[in-house]
Formats: structure tokens, C-alpha cells, sequence
């Protein structure tokens, strides 16, 4: 008597099933747990609540990096506008200063869209190191791929792009971005933490304008102003997104983490230069301090191939580690890394990545939805 061809295959079948249920998986089909030095991010963190202890811990350790307790107390803005133009008929951009200490006042380009439908999102956009790196940030000299201001204005954002404090209007004697005057008035504060106040500054000043939408304000930057975007970011809970453009290295795994501490020019963090030439790093490295950010959006956009290749590996450890915080916060979507072999720069795609990411975070839903084709005969 024929079998049916289903039982044939069933009996066929069956022997091949019960080989595949014995087989032994070759090694490199198991998918190993990857483990890395970064893995102290979250070490005894279980919850939510766990994290937010740690936080505080890594706040506090941030802040003492900074020399946050050395800053002097801040003024009132007193916001004067020095130039006033008109844009292509697009934008308004202003020149305009503001007190940042009581015997200093800091630089800036104010743009704002001329046609607003209520308040606008608005970005903090930083210059990297560069003499005259504002004037870039709005387009008017060097290299375009770096006119943050130009770009995001006609985009709907209202952009500050503040000076740096050794560049532009307050170059010091000795040159460009040379702190050595600066650590002769405030020997126990650093540079870092002087431009991070400076940009938290930035964003009082946005938060004071009418036009502004004090809920969603952003930074980015690139180089300098990369990793200026996550210091800022990591300081002042106001940047609800932020993205930071080749960024820099950290301090663990980088054979020239001396340069944080170096002893000439721009000096990153005078105090820790001692412990760095005893081979001492700080109590916070910059996976914790990044991680500072969330829950709140922060993507990084790196080049492999910018600097030492085997550091700029240790960033994509570092950045999963990282994702582990935003897991346990819920909101994985609020980080994002992506990185390319264009070195030291920020070419097309990472400029639209950037801004990208800027719509999708600042800006209403229906600023960033995609709507089916409708048919002629339905319209």
C-alpha cells in the first residue's frame, strides 16, 4: 500500500531532526557575551533606581573634574546686539555679547528664522579650534561643511554660536587659544569647566528670548565643540539633544591622554597632570560622564580613522556600554552612534545624521513623518 508523500516526508524527516537536536554547534555560531574594560559603567546596577544612585556618585566626580566649585558667580546677561543683518531674506544673525563673569563678556552669533509659527526649538552650536571659529559656525569664512548656524537656521532652528573663550574678540596676548592667562586668574578652575559654564550661559541666553521654546534647546559641535556638546550636556540638564562630531579621545586606552594635561597652550585640565605623569587617571573617565546624559538624546558620530585607530576602537566599547544606561532607563532610541572613515571631518551624511537627529528629537512628530503616495483619483 502507497504512503501518502506527507507521511513519506515525515518519516524521511525524522531521522535528520533528531541528528540536528544532537549536533554540537560549532564555537563560532554561539554568540559570546563581550566583555570590556567600559563594563565599570555599570557594575552592581540591576534597576533603574540603581542607576540613579550611581549617577549622583558620577555627577559629583564630573563636577570636581571641572573645578565647578571654583567658578565665580554669575552675572546678569546684560545682552548687548553689535550687528544686525538680514540673511538672504531667510534669517536674521546678530553679533551680540553678554557678561559671562563680571569683568568679562563672551561672544556670539544669534540667528533667528523670520518666519517662526510660535516658538522655535534652538540650538547651542560650538566651533572647534579654530582663531576665528564663530565667524566659521555662521558661514562667513573657512570651511561651509561647519556653518552650524547657517545650516539649522534655515532648517527652523533659532542657533547661538558662542566663541570660544580664548578665540575671536578675547584672544589672548599670547595667542589663540593659549590658557595661560586664564589659569593665572582662576589657578584652580580648568579650561573645561570655564567654556562649559560659558555655554550654559549660551543657553540662558536662548531661554531669554521670546522666540525660543525654553523646552527644546540642543548643542552640537565638532572637534573642540564635539566634545565641548557632551561636557555641556552632561553639566546642564536644559539640552534635551545633543550631537557631538569627532569628539576626541578619552582617558583610559589612549597612549596620549598626557594632551588633557598637557603644560603649554590650551591646558584641558591643569590639576590632573600630576596624577596623569604618575600614570594616575581621574575618578571619571568619559563613558560615565556621557552617560550623564541620559535619558535624554545624545548621538555620537566618530571617525575610525581619525587619530590612534586602536582608540577610536575602544569608542564603539565604549558607546555599547553606554546603550546599557539608556536600556535601563528605558528610552534606547535616545542614543545613537555612527561611525565612518572619513577621519576628521564632518562630510554630507554626518551633517544630515546630525541634523537629522536634531528634527527627530526637537522638533514636532509631523516635522519628521512620512506620508503614503494618495492616488489622483482619491485626492
Amino acid at each position: 500500500m502507497m504512503k501518502s508523500v506527507p507521511m513519506l516526508l515525515a518519516i524521511l524527516l525524522v531521522p535528520a531532526f533528531a541528528v540536528a537536536q544532537n549536533r554540537v554547534q560549532p564555537e563560532l555560531m554561539e554568540v559570546p557575551e563581550i566583555r570590556s574594560s567600559w563594563d565599570d559603567l555599570t557594575e552592581g546596577i540591576a534597576t533603574k533606581e540603581d542607576w540613579i544612585a550611581r549617577r549622583e556618585v558620577l555627577k559629583r566626580r564630573y563636577l570636581d573634574l571641572l573645578g565647578d566649585q571654583h567658578k565665580p558667580e554669575k552675572p546678569p546677561l546684560d545682552l548687548i546686539v553689535h550687528e544686525d543683518v538680514v540673511v538672504d531674506g531667510l534669517y536674521r544673525r546678530q553679533w551680540i555679547s553678554y557678561a559671562v563673569e563680571a569683568d568679562e563678556r563672551a561672544h556670539a552669533y544669534l540667528g533667528t528664522p523670520l518666519e517662526l509659527d510660535g516658538k522655535a526649538p534652538a540650538i547651542v552650536a560650538l566651533h572647534g579650534t579654530y582663531q576665528h571659529g564663530s565667524k566659521r559656525a555662521a558661514g562667513l569664512i573657512d570651511n561651509p561643511d561647519k556653518a552650524y548656524l547657517d545650516h539649522l537656521c534655515r532648517r527652523g532652528y533659532v542657533v547661538i554660536a558662542p566663541e570660544h573663550f580664548v578665540s575671536g574678540e578675547r584672544t589672548p596676548a599670547a595667542g589663540p587659544y593659549d590658557t595661560a592667562a586664564f589659569y593665572e586668574k582662576h589657578p584652580q578652575w580648568t579650561a573645561v569647566g570655564k567654556f562649559t559654564y560659558e555655554h550654559s550661559i549660551a543657553i540662558d541666553v536662548l531661554q531669554s528670548l521670546p522666540q525660543v521654546d525654553p523646552q527644546r534647546i540642543g548643542a552640537l559641535g565638532h572637534s573642540l565643540g564635539g566634545h565641548g556638546t557632551f561636557f555641556l550636556a552632561a553639566y546642564d540638564d536644559r539640552i534635551q539633544a545633543s550631537a557631538c562630531n569627532c569628539g576626541a579621545s578619552f582617558f583610559r586606552h589612549n597612549p596620549n591622554v598626557e594632551g588633557w594635561g598637557r603644560n603649554r597652550w590650551y591646558i584641558y585640565f591643569k590639576p590632573i597632570r600630576e596624577g596623569l605623569l604618575k600614570g594616575e587617571l581621574p575618578p571619571i573617565d568619559f563613558h560615565e560622564i556621557i552617560a550623564l546624559i541620559a535619558p535624554r538624546a545624545f548621538l555620537d558620530v566618530s571617525g575610525l580613522n581619525d587619530g590612534h585607530i586602536p582608540t577610536q576602537k575602544q569608542r564603539l566599547l565604549m558607546l555599547m556600554k553606554i546603550m546599557d544606561v539608556y536600556e535601563l532607563n528605558g528610552v534606547p532610541e535616545n542614543l545613537g552612534f555612527y561611525v565612518h572613515g572619513r577621519k576628521h571631518s564632518v562630510a554630507h551624511e554626518s551633517r544630515q545624521l546630525i541634523y537629522g537627529w536634531m528634527d527627530a528629537h526637537l522638533k514636532p512628530a509631523e516635522a519628521t513623518q512620512t506620508h503614503l503616495v494618495v492616488p489622483a483619483a482619491e485626492e
